[in-house]
């Protein structure tokens, strides 16, 4: 039978004394090369990512979309370096995923992005709140997990304890975010009274803007002094039931109404809007990222 060449070669190695020489020389140039190669648990892949929030208060989920999230998408995807978007309405809110190409410059991109959302947002309708950028990496992942669980505490309070064990792990160095997944958070309820309301000659609508246009801070100002500008806002949020309550909502017989003269204000647990499976004991998890 004749040999091909790589019969041939083949051959030559087999009755060569060098061929056990080389390989041990193989082996060991490899081995000494694998500890030059960087090696890392998690490789440094550059992928900026920013999360886009804008408030719309009062509206449904199709209102979202068509006056908020549609007009969004179309600005964000003509922004050069912007590979996908994903985006989702709800009720009273919006909520854009502006993901880069892969290599692109982090603090660029973010520019870019915060530069066009500056420079577009009188497009929204009014009512919008303006866009709120909450900048995202690849490497956000928790290191840390934890669940806390009690026999003698409900979910409200177990929520509670969390913020603040979370509060507290804020302030340990490196700490880039954390999060509290689960338990029932604290919500002001404002039960209103038909019958006062049309007494007092005050409609729904209205008490839900007036409450709207005093629970919040907006920007007011600005001035100079020593080459720093300073930025003033008014305004604050409300905390409590009896702020709540001595809301100015409209007049009657020349006289103030206040919100607790037509409703009934609550401070206590949100509705469950989550739940986990474990008999008879309250569960809330927590995260921490490191930076």
């Amino acid at each position: 039978m004749q040999e091909g060449i790589a019969g041939k070669i083949a051959k030559v190695f087999i009755n060569s004394k060098l061929t056990i020489l080389l390989m041990v020389a193989l082996m060991v140039i490899g081995a000494y090369s694998s500890t030059l190669i960087p090696r890392e648990e998690e490789p440094q892949i550059i992928v900026p990512m920013a999360d886009v929030m804008v408030g719309y208060p009062g509206a449904n989920p199709t209102e979202v979309e068509n006056r908020v999230v549609k007009p969004l998408e179309k600005i964000i995807s003509n922004i050069k370096g912007v590979e996908h978007v994903h985006s989702m309405a709800m009720n009273g809110k919006a909520m854009i995923i502006v993901q880069f190409y892969v290599g692109e410059d982090t603090e660029r991109s973010y520019v870019k992005l915060y530069d066009e959302m500056m420079k577009n947002k009188n497009i929204f309708p009014k009512g919008v709140y303006e866009p709120l950028i909450k900048t995202r990496s690849i490497d956000d992942v928790p290191m840390l997990g934890l669940t806390l669980w009690s026999e003698k505490y409900n979910d409200f309070q177990l929520r509670q304890i969390t913020e603040e064990l979370s509060s507290e792990i804020k302030k340990v160095k490196d700490v880039s975010l954390t999060n509290v997944i689960g338990g029932r958070s604290r919500q002001l309820k404002v039960i209103i009274d038909k019958d006062k309301m049309a007494e007092s000659n005050v409609d729904a609508l209205g008490i839900m803007q007036m409450i709207q246009a005093n629970n919040g801070s907006s920007q007011s100002g600005s001035f100079s002094s020593n080459d720093q500008e300073y930025l003033l806002t008014t305004g604050e949020f409300l905390s409590s039931a009896e702020e709540v309550g001595n809301l100015v909502i409209g007049t009657s017989q020349n006289m103030p109404v206040y919100l607790k003269q037509v409703a009934k204000i609550e401070d206590g647990a949100s509705s469950s809007t989550n739940y986990v499976k474990q008999p008879k004991k309250a569960r809330v998890s927590y995260q921490n990222i490191l930076r």
